[in-house]
């Protein structure tokens, strides 16, 4: 391999290519070790991310991508701000998620279920697609340039981790906060497992209705009315339920009505918790085995706990003559029977939330099963206590009510799933029903001696290993040097939706394992819409993949774009055109320092203190450049990431390219050969600071920019990658030389937009008559005016006379147009440089043609009907439009008037 193919070219290209750019510069990085941290290393202040660990299954997608480049940014800033940083990459075994692809593969290339293969087959199975397809996602990250520590990489069934899982389990069983209880749950019988709280997804609104049937008294005396949305569950009923103080139904306590279906007697119970008096009819059937409620009911009054729905989906044969239905089939034909027995009572729309499964989004059943649970609550309390007391903070700070809310109402969390692919929970059951939990398989029954044992055939939620993955994966339950370094992790970056199941989780983990917060910050970045706001997804066909825009733009043009979309507490809308936009801004930067390179002519980088500058512009763009140090350094330490590459942005591109390379042509191609250096030292400033500024978001393109740049001026001071500079620290800004300089730019802008404004050619030199007049408030910026910064002025403009005032006002002049800026004024005749007739016959022409677009558009949005029924969008659009021509015909009407002989001020 060559030095040039390692290290990068000795010069750079006509134009930049991002592809061979990109695949270079990782290799180099990687093969050289450039991300590792150092666990040896105790004189460096540590820094340290866990990437939240991806599925295994997963591609890129967008919400990956911004993780990966908001934590890069923080990674490489620390680094090159002298910290010891680390970021631990991994993946997750995805418990769900993995196992339903494998099996659909399965089915459809052998046409087997899993069940055909056998536990232990199948298993292998997963292992072997985890081989092949397990490495996508961390190829993919490599693509967008993130510096991840790959020596470290984890994934959550590895051997250590799996030993770090079992440790966790025995030791909270140990502790009495694992326990094994029958109780409700939420069950997939798509998936067939039981889901916690945090994995169910509530349909808000559902379509649904309320169903009313009479259940008849056992003496015949009567009958009393219930409503459901599930008939179906009536089946499973061991209760009706009133209001102890309902006096419609006092007398009936006590008594017992019987099954219409079945012909068992049910009870009337009281019971004031569960029953509102005001709602249907004031009596509700209690099916304990099939309704979170009902279940505490009948708990609270020892009721018959009777599953009449099983983990199919399907009727048990406790539903009698429906047993063997599937559950939906069973709500229409429990209606038809109690129909006929004239027991119906008719029914109405009832809005519902309805509770579907995360993953398949079947409808989910409520059931009666054993499983393991965490006993919440005492894990819950040290991480409340932990955010109040400041150890963590939340940003945005809005996050931290949400956080404390949930954490104060938490329910014991549900931790065993029915699946073949996970942590296999560490439980062995004698033939007794003793239960051994143990770090290793058992020989024999911890109570009784019984060597015949069966493992507990359920495995563990997903995010159980994954809220150890902060210390475990730095090899606890060993006291590891990279645990001593590293932990507590430094920020936590990542999606607000996962604050429940992952963030918080992992807070109570981190605490009662390791004593000490798993994390100091936590940053919960927007969600990533397309650029109409509407949640991205393959059925609207708004999905980008980011695989695809690097590939066209550049990881650069996409990283940049991310970071300077992402403002806190506000989603990103991304539309291609940003990312264009910003492709177009590496591309400025790249022929700004193509244009430096070849005019650097001899210049030999010393090093040490910033040149001094010998004009005023030298002056003011070194100004400039502190002040944007200063500002992305602020915004970066705020997590105001959108700041941050916002300070870069203008600096780079708005002046340093746009005005200063400009400024610098007149030194650059003089004779003076003390300003000559000059203008080159400080050229060479601006470019390797803006690289060093612009790493953490580009770190392609600086990186290669640095490596040219350091070789032209032969740099031997500065390191050769980017990666082990410095990044610019913050510091005092002339801002003396800021504001003498300003004006002076903001009157060649002035003038440039009175030509762009009255069609005036920049080849026709202004001021051959009647000179351009500018007034001038600021003393020194006169003072600089007279030390031949007019002559400048002159020049950008193509001004063949200026005449500078000093104050606030130039003195008038008829037929002359007149811009105005902070501390100046400045009139341009127009006499004798434009055809005023020909010119006032063009405005005339285009405001007619702005009337009549813009009475249409008015008409359009006067009328109701197309305000009410048009996309709300479109209606925006033509109202910006609207407002667009206003303001144009404003221009014009003004511009007229001053080619009709006004002075340009009103006057």
């Amino acid at each position: 391999m060559s030095d040039e193919t390692q290290q990068g070219p000795a010069e750079l290209a006509k134009g930049y290519e991002h592809g061979e750019v990109e695949a270079r510069w990782y290799r180099s990085w990687r093969d050289r070790g450039a991300f590792h941290g150092d666990e040896h290393d105790r004189v460096r202040p540590a820094f340290s991310i866990v990437l939240p660990p991806p599925n295994v299954t997963g591609s890129l997608h967008l919400g990956h991508a911004l993780t990966a480049t908001l934590q890069d940014v923080l990674v490489r800033w620390k680094k090159l701000s002298g910290f010891n940083t680390l970021w631990l990459p991994g993946t997750d075994h995805a418990g769900i998620a993995t196992q339903m692809v494998v099996e659909k593969e399965l089915k459809r290339t052998e046409g087997k279920s899993r069940h055909d293969l056998g536990r232990a087959e199948f298993l292998k199975r997963v292992w072997a697609w985890k081989e092949r397809y397990g490495s996508r996602i961390g190829e993919q990250h490599q693509a967008l340039g993130a510096s991840l520590d790959w020596e470290r990489e984890r994934f959550t069934m590895d051997e250590g981790l799996s030993r770090a899982v079992r440790e966790v389990f025995v030791r909270l069983h140990e502790e009495g906060l694992i326990y094994r209880e029958k109780k409700l749950i939420n069950w997939c019988p798509d998936c067939r497992t039981a889901l916690s709280d945090l994995e169910v997804e509530h349909e808000e609104g559902h379509a649904g209705e309320l169903w009313s049937f009479a259940y008849p008294l056992a003496d015949g005396e009567g009958e009393i009315v219930v409503a459901t949305t599930r008939p179906e569950t009536m089946l499973g009923d061991t209760a009706v339920a009133v209001h102890p103080d309902d006096a419609r139904y006092r007398a009936l306590v006590g008594r017992r009505v019987r099954h219409p279906l079945l012909g068992r007697e049910l009870p009337i119970v009281a019971d004031a918790v569960l029953v509102d008096m005001a709602f249907g009819t004031g009596a509700v059937k209690v099916t304990p085995a099939h309704d979170f409620n009902d279940f505490e009911v009948g708990k609270r009054h020892g009721l018959e706990f009777l599953t009449v729905i099983g983990f199919d989906g399907r009727m048990t044969a406790a539903a009698g003559p429906l047993a063997g239905l599937d559950r939906f089939e069973a709500r229409r034909e429990v209606k038809r029977l109690l129909e006929e027995r004239g027991l119906a009572r008719g029914s109405r729309p009832n809005p519902m939330a309805l509770g579907r499964c995360q993953r398949s989004q079947t409808v989910l059943e409520p059931l009666l099963s054993d499983q393991w649970y965490v006993r919440i609550a005492p894990l819950a309390a040290p991480a409340i206590e932990a955010v109040e007391q400041g150890r963590v903070r939340f940003v945005p700070e809005g996050w931290t009510n949400t956080y404390n809310a949930w954490m104060r109402n938490i329910h014991d969390w549900c931790i065993s799933r029915q699946l073949w692919w996970g942590h296999q929970i560490p439980a062995w059951y004698c033939e007794a029903g003793h239960v051994t939990v143990a770090r290793e398989t058992p020989s024999a029954c911890a109570t009784c001696g019984e060597v015949r044992l069966r493992q507990d055939e359920d495995v563990l939620d997903t995010w159980f290993s994954s809220a150890l993955w902060p210390f475990s994966t730095m090899g606890w339950p060993e006291r590891t040097e990279t645990l001593r370094t590293f932990y507590p992790t430094s920020v936590m970056e990542t999606g607000h939706d996962i604050i429940f199941f992952w963030v918080a989780r992992m807070m109570m983990m981190g605490i009662h394992f390791m004593g000490e917060v798993p994390f100091r910050t936590v940053y919960l970045h927007p969600m990533v819409r397309d650029a109409k706001g509407q949640k991205m997804s393959k059925t609207k066909g708004n999905v980008i993949d980011p695989l695809d825009i690097t590939a066209k733009y550049g990881a650069d043009a996409l990283r940049f774009t991310l970071a300077a979309l992402t403002a806190q507490g506000r989603d990103i809308k991304l539309a291609t055109e940003r990312i264009e936009g910003y492709r177009a801004f590496a591309n400025k930067l790249w022929n700004a320092s193509r244009f430096a390179l070849m005019n650097l002519g001899d210049h030999v980088e010393r090093g040490g203190a910033a040149p001094a500058g010998r004009s005023p512009a030298d002056r003011w763009i070194l100004a400039r450049l502190q002040r944007a140090v200063n500002d992305t350094v602020e915004a970066l330490e705020a997590y105001r990431f959108n700041d941050a590459a916002g300070a870069v942005y203008r600096f780079v591109w708005h002046e340093l390219c746009d005005w200063y390379i400009e400024l610098a042509k007149e030194a650059l191609g003089g004779e003076d050969e003390a300003a000559r250096a000059a203008t080159r030292a400080v050229l060479v400033r601006c470019l390797s600071t803006s690289c060093l500024l612009l790493h953490p978001f580009m770190p392609f393109i600086t990186e290669e920019l640095w490596h040219v740049l350091r070789a032209r001026v032969r740099a031997d001071a500065w390191p050769a990658s980017i990666l082990d500079g410095r990044f610019p620290a913050v510091g005092p800004v002339d801002e003396g030389s800021e504001r003498a300089f300003a004006p002076i730019l903001g009157i060649v802008e002035a003038i440039r937009n009175i030509r762009g404004e009255m069609n005036v050619a920049f080849k026709t030199p202004l001021g051959q008559g009647e000179p351009v007049h500018v007034a001038v408030a600021d003393p020194a910026t006169l003072a600089l005016v007279a030390a031949g910064e007019d002559r400048r002025i002159a020049r950008l403009v193509n001004a063949a006379r200026l005449v500078f005032h000093p104050g606030a006002s130039t003195p008038p002049v008829p037929q002359s147009a007149v811009g105005v800026g902070d501390g100046f004024e400045v009139r341009v005749p127009l006499a004798g440089v434009i055809d005023l007739a020909a010119e006032t016959a063009r405005i005339d022409r285009e405001v007619a043609r702005v009337d009549g677009d813009l009475a249409g558009l008015e008409r359009k949005l006067a009328t109701p009907s197309f305000v009410e029924r048009a996309p709300a969008e479109v209606v925006e659009k033509d109202r910006a439009r609207a407002a667009a021509l206003r303001e144009a015909r404003e221009k014009l009407t003004r511009h007229r008037a001053v080619l009709a002989g006004g002075d340009g001020a009103g006057r």
